[in-house]
């Protein structure tokens, strides 16, 4: 495993302190990196001479320090985060590449010009994500531009309508996402974790989408990954090694410079039917297809391809999806076929395509969802399949409820014990008043991931307001109503407190928040949870910060310090939002 280097190059302590290097005006003069400290001698011998103010100074000799006293260094990470600004602070680019490149030659540069963002931290990938993008007007290898690339870069309608002169440049995306919510360990009782179902569909989606697939896992106090981390990362590691450790068109018949997983070799489509035709050597269950472009040698071609299997005595499409690049994954309901066609239907240049494999994914037991009315009834299901760029998948609008398959027994408990077969069985929503269901489904002996929500009150005699107007097709009852599909939202004008009448006197512990996942909405970043018995008098429960919420707009959880008893009105002040609106969105709000 190589070594890379998150660095951020915005400076909290150095924003923050009234001392601070950040934006404190300082001029530009000549300046030697490394600076030399008395008894404390660099091992390596090399000098920099840079025209930099106080902070690029400071940066530089971080970044000097990182890349020659702990070993070769792979990467570099520079965050695109910028929390708070101070004294219009400019970064020195040119200088902080020319120090990497010769001191770490090695290097990928992440976020400028060696590989970039997706444009979100949670593991979303884009229907087609080019890597050869149009994003600059000088070289970007000499460039000093300081700014986050993502976004559609280099479809045909961009290349066609992007003002020139500017360079075509290979940086691939990095979908980037973290194991548990947030990027941070904090406990091991309330912080989410991404079970193996839905890690392996983020590899799938990323690795298969062009793109790089980056997982954050955070230590523990201890130093050490949490051992309910690493069981999620052994399970995915299995389902990695057992779907694509074995292909399917091995010992076929067909272009033998697509079928021998060699990067090297590549088959020209240079005739108009450009389409290629393997025979298996018997037929075979696939429901995976794996393409390949020759990037290294004829960049990405490709701009809409489809996959058919012969069924029937005739060629079906199981599959369609839109570029290829180095790698595209596709995933369809499982065939039995004896031949595959692919076919490139639409390309900018003439296709170079170097491998072509099949592969089987062995369904697990299905992960679950938890739902509960606002009567106070749980439902289990399946989790629907919300993977939209293979052109099997059915519009989450027509989508119908589906149950678990034929000889898959549900179990759960309310109790906060560990579900199995000796548990309760699963055969009709039932009540909950408050706590936490677990929910594990169980076929043929194998157990799937367990399905852990926390409910709180029921909602069945609230009643909500809020001080802002809300916008009619947005009511504030939408943020009661368990739909986390529908949304209240404010106006624009002041900080809005929504106000909760729970009907009757409850103790509560904590509250959570999910905002709408819709761009632009305004979201709650900070604010104070008040209650009261009467609602006359408040006194206030808890301050809350939502950090990161638009790159990551999932449920926030705030705990209280202490439980308040005897509590019917809840009020709720937001002081702070994030995101491009200064309304404030809610999906749904809860009380613990």
């Amino acid at each position: 495993m190589k070594l890379g280097l998150y660095l951020s190059p915005a400076d909290l302590y150095q924003i923050e302190s009234p001392d601070g290097l950040y934006g404190n005006g300082s001029a530009y003069t000549l300046r030697t990196i490394p600076r030399e400290v008395p008894g404390r001698p660099f091992a390596n011998p090399a000098k920099f001479r840079f025209m930099v103010d106080d902070y690029n100074e400071y940066f530089l000799n971080q970044m000097f320090e990182l890349l020659t006293e702990y070993g070769p260094i792979h990467e570099v990470w520079f965050d695109g985060a910028h929390p708070k600004t101070r004294g219009g602070q400019k970064y020195n680019y040119k200088a902080w590449r020319e120090l990497i490149r010769t001191l770490a030659p090695e290097a990928t540069i992440f976020g400028r010009e060696d590989v970039r963002w997706c444009g979100n931290e949670g593991a979303y990938t884009r229907e087609s994500e080019w890597n050869v993008i149009a994003a600059y007007t000088e070289d970007p290898r000499v460039t000093d531009n300081f700014c986050d690339l993502y976004g559609d870069l280099g479809t045909r309608q961009v290349l066609l309508e992007k003002e020139k002169p500017y360079y075509l440049h290979y940086e691939p995306a990095e979908t980037n996402t973290s194991i548990r919510a947030g990027w941070f360990y904090r406990d091991d009782v309330y912080q989410r974790v991404r079970n193996a179902d839905n890690v392996f569909d983020i590899y799938e989606r990323a690795t298969g989408g062009n793109s790089i697939f980056l997982l954050n896992i955070p230590p523990n106090r201890e130093g050490r990954f949490s051992p309910m981390d690493v069981e999620v990362l052994e399970e995915t590691g299995r389902r990695i090694r057992e779907t694509y450790g074995t292909n399917l068109l091995e010992g076929a018949q067909g272009p033998e410079a697509v079928l021998e997983n060699d990067e090297s070799t590549f088959l020209l489509l240079d005739k108009p039917q450009k389409e290629i035709v393997i025979t298996l050597p018997e037929e075979t269950l696939i429901n995976r297809g794996l393409l390949q472009e020759a990037v290294a040698t004829h960049s990405e071609r490709v701009e809409r391809h489809a996959v058919d299997a012969w069924i029937d005595g005739q060629w079906k499409e199981v599959a369609q999806a839109t570029n290829i690049g180095f790698k595209r994954i596709l995933r369809f309901p499982e065939v039995k076929t004896g031949k595959i066609r692919v076919r490139i239907l639409e390309t900018r240049a003439v296709p170079a395509i170097s491998r072509v494999s099949a592969h089987y994914y062995r369904q697990r037991p299905p992960q679950i969802q938890a739902v509960r009315s606002v009567e106070g009834e749980v439902t289990l299901s399946p989790v629907q399949d919300t993977f939209s760029w293979a052109n099997w998948t059915v519009p989450l609008d027509q989508r119908k409820k589906v149950g678990f398959p034929e000889g898959c027994a549900v179990y759960y408990t309310t109790d906060g014990s560990e579900p199995d077969e000796k548990s309760a069985l699963y055969t009709a929503p039932f009540p909950l008043e408050s706590g936490e269901v677990k929910a594990v489904a169980v076929c043929q002996g194998e157990k799937g991931s367990v399905c852990k929500q926390r409910f709180g009150a029921v909602k069945k005699d609230w009643q909500i307001s809020v001080s802002d107007n809300e916008q009619a097709e947005h009511p504030a009852k939408a943020a009661i109503d368990e739909d986390p599909d529908t949304y209240c939202l404010t106006s624009e004008d002041g900080q809005p407190v929504f106000t909760i009448d729970l009907g009757k006197a409850a103790t509560l512990s904590g509250l959570a928040y999910q905002p709408p996942v819709i761009p632009g909405i305004g979201m709650a970043a900070a604010g104070s949870v008040l209650v009261s018995k009467d609602g006359k008098k408040w006194t206030k429960a808890e301050d809350f910060v939502f950090g990161n919420l638009v790159n990551d707009p999932t449920k926030r959880y705030l705990y209280f310090s202490k439980p308040v008893k005897k509590v019917r009105y809840v009020r709720v002040e937001v002081t702070e939002t994030v995101g491009h609106s200064r309304s404030v969105g809610v999906a749904e709000l809860d009380l613990l």
